[in-house]
């Protein structure tokens, strides 16, 4: 198969899929290193996130748990 051929195949491929991003970055996760100022960063935006909804929160009866996966993906990534 030419590279032409080739091209030609994925086009009508990912048209004939509906196929919007890239496959290849769907496929396999990203790699990074995450640099400790960038940890603790996170990390302090994170704490003030937390006392402004706190805030909020007690301003409208009280607070309520944080739900949702986020914030317990986010630990365990950016704190390790």
């Amino acid at each position: 198969m030419s590279r032409s051929e080739y091209e030609t195949a994925i086009t009508e491929f990912l048209c004939s899929k509906g196929v919007t991003r890239c496959p290849t970055a769907c496929v396999a996760p990203t790699v990074g290193t995450i640099a400790d100022a960038d940890r603790a960063a996170l990390r302090s935006y994170d704490k003030a996130r937390e006392a402004a909804r706190l805030e909020k929160a007690s301003m409208f009866g009280g607070a309520r748990p944080t739900h949702g996966h986020h914030s317990r993906l986010r630990s365990a990534v950016f704190t390790r």
